[in-house]
C-alpha cells in the first residue's frame, strides 16, 4: 500500500511555546518539577496540485529526562530541546522535493542525529525534534485527505517502510492493516517520589478542590492501574511501597501496577535486591502480585550492558530511557528486556516499528513474550495528550500512564475559547470542572472515541496567537 501514499513537499514550519505551571511538585529520578514550557509545531504541506494545509503537534519540554547531566540546569535542558527543534526544522525545510510523510522522516533522520551528536546531544534528545515535526506533518496530511490518524496508519497513507532498513522484513503493511483502535483506555496513575499517599503526608496542601493524595485520587477517579516510582534506595523504597500498598490493598477489586526505577539503580543486582526485599515483605505480597512489569531501573549508560535473565527479577522489564535509537529495542531484547515504552516524544514511527517487531517476535516465539507499554505523564490536555492516546490506542495498548491532569490544573491557563473548542470537539474525553476544562476519568478509564476525527486525533487546534515564538 506504500506505493499509493501521497507525495508532497513541506512548505513551512512554525515553532511556538507556552509556559506550563504545575499545581503540585512532581519528582521523578533526579528532578522535582514545578514548571516547564510546552513546545508546539505547525507544518504546512503542499500537494503536487498546489493544494496546501496546516497541521500541528505539541510536546512538553521535560528537563532531566532526555539528558540527565546534573551539571545542566533545567533552563539548559529547555534550550537543548529548543535547539533540536530548530535543527529539525532546518533539516525538513532544506529539501523542497516531494516525499511521503514517512519519506521526509527517513530522508533526514540519520543526518539530523549526526548533526545533533556533533553538538553533544544524545540520540534520545536529538529525536525530540523530528518526533514533534513528524506529527505536525502527518496531521496536515490527514486534514487535507479528510481522514483520521487511525485510517491513515492502517492504510499506510504515510508510506511507512521504504527508505529505512529497520522496517524491512516485518510485514509492515500487514501489521498496520491489522491494528484496531478501541473506544476507551485505562488511565494508569503515577505515584511520584514526593506525592502524598494520605492526608497525613500533605505538608503544603493546594486546597483547590482537586485530588492531592493517592487516597483522594483513587476515590475520585476510580483508577485500577498505577505506576509506582522507586528511588534507588532499598529501605526507603520498601517503606514507601508499604505506604502505597496500605491504600491500594483496601480496593475491593483487583489492581495492577508497574514499578518504575527511572534509572535509579546502578546494576541488575541492585534492582534484584529490591525485588527480593519486596517478596520477603508480607505486607507487600498483594502489591507484588499486582505488578505487571518493571520499567528501566538501571542507569542508561549501563542498562544495555547486563543480561537481565541472570538475575531472576520475576517480572518482565521494559527499556525506556535507553531507547534512543531505532535499533535500541533490538539491543535490549538481546539483554533480556521484554518490552519497550511508546512515547510520542521519541517518535511515533519508532513506536509503530517496535509494535511490528513485537508482533513478528511473538509469532516466532509462538506466544506473547514481547510488548509495548505506554509511558508518558508529561502530555498536556489538548494536542499532546490526544495524539499520544491515539497512538497507543491504535497499537492495542489497553492502559497508559496518564498523569498530566493530576500535576497540572487541566487547561486553566489557556484562553477560554481554546478550552471550549477542545471541549466541544471531544466531549467524551474532557469535562469542565473546578473552573477549567480537564480530562474526564470515570472508573479509571478515558473515553476516546472522538479521537477518530479527521486529522491526527484532534477536532480542535490551539490558539497559536496566544503563544510566543520558540
Amino acid at each position: 500500500m506504500t506505493d499509493t501514499a501521497p507525495l508532497f513537499r513541506i512548505a513551512d514550519i512554525e515553532l511556538y511555546e507556552r509556559p506550563v505551571q504545575l499545581r503540585m511538585p512532581f519528582r521523578f529520578g533526579v528532578v522535582t518539577l514545578r514548571e516547564a514550557p510546552q513546545a508546539f509545531a505547525r507544518a504546512r504541506i503542499e500537494l503536487p496540485g498546489g493544494r496546501s494545509g496546516w497541521g500541528a503537534a505539541a510536546e512538553l519540554m521535560a528537563p532531566k529526562w532526555f539528558d540527565k547531566n546534573l551539571q545542566l540546569s533545567n533552563e539548559d535542558n529547555f534550550d537543548q530541546l529548543r535547539r533540536v527543534l530548530r535543527m529539525a526544522r532546518e533539516a525538513y525545510l532544506c529539501d523542497k522535493s516531494p516525499a511521503t510523510a514517512f519519506g521526509h522522516f527517513a530522508r533526514h533522520f540519520d543526518a539530523h542525529q549526526a548533526a545533533a551528536a556533533r553538538e553533544g546531544f544524545n540520540p534520545l534528545l536529538a529525536s525530540y525534534g523530528p518526533a514533534l515535526l513528524d506529527r505536525a506533518v502527518l496531521d496536515a496530511l490527514c486534514r487535507l485527505q479528510g481522514i483520521s490518524f487511525y485510517d491513515a496508519i492502517r492504510g499506510n497513507v504515510a508510506g511507512i517502510g521504504p527508505g529505512r532498513r529497520e522496517f524491512e522484513g516485518l510485514g509492515i503493511d500487514s501489521f498496520l492493516a491489522s491494528l484496531q483502535p478501541h473506544a476507551d483506555i485505562e488511565a494508569r496513575h503515577t505515584v511520584g517520589l514526593v506525592d502524598a499517599i494520605t492526608a497525613a503526608d500533605l505538608t503544603e496542601p493546594v486546597n483547590d478542590g482537586l485530588p492531592e493524595t493517592l487516597e483522594q485520587v483513587v476515590a475520585t477517579y476510580g483508577h485500577r492501574w498505577f505506576k509506582l516510582k522507586v528511588g534507588g534506595k532499598v529501605d526507603a523504597d520498601l517503606q514507601r511501597l508499604s505506604a502505597i500498598a496500605g491504600v491500594l490493598d483496601r480496593l475491593p477489586h483487583p489492581y495492577f501496577a508497574s514499578l518504575d526505577g527511572n534509572e535509579q539503580y546502578e546494576s541488575a543486582a541492585g534492582i534484584a535486591e529490591l525485588v527480593a526485599a519486596i517478596r520477603a515483605t508480607p505486607a507487600l505480597s498483594r502489591l507484588w502480585l499486582s505488578i505487571v512489569f518493571i520499567e528501566q531501573p538501571i542507569t542508561r549508560k549501563l542498562a544495555l550492558r547486563e543480561d537481565l535473565r541472570a538475575d531472576g527479577l520475576g517480572k518482565p522489564v521494559i527499556v525506556d530511557e535507553s531507547d534512543g535509537e531505532l535499533d535500541s529495542f533490538v539491543q535490549a531484547r538481546e539483554r533480556g528486556y521484554a518490552g519497550v515504552s511508546s512515547k510520542t516524544c521519541k517518535g511515533f514511527y519508532k513506536s509503530l516499528l517496535n509494535g511490528a517487531r513485537c508482533a513478528a517476535w511473538n509469532r516466532e516465539a509462538g506466544k506473547p513474550v514481547y510488548f509495548l507499554s505506554a509511558e508518558d505523564l508529561t502530555t498536556q490536555a489538548g494536542l499532546s495528550v490526544q495524539q499520544d492516546l491515539a497512538l497507543v490506542n491504535l497499537l492495542g495498548i489497553r492502559h497508559v500512564e496518564r498523569n498530566g491532569h493530576h500535576y497540572v490544573d487541566g487547561m486553566a491557563a489557556l484562553p477560554q475559547s481554546e478550552q471550549q473548542a477542545f471541549l466541544d470537539a471531544h466531549s467524551d474525553l474532557y469535562e469542565r470542572s473546578h473552573g477549567a476544562v480537564r480530562l474526564k476519568i470515570r472508573e479509571g478509564r478515558l473515553a476516546i472515541a472522538s479521537l477518530a476525527a479527521p486529522g491526527f486525533a484532534s477536532g480542535a487546534l490551539p490558539d497559536f496567537g496566544a503563544m510566543r515564538a520558540l
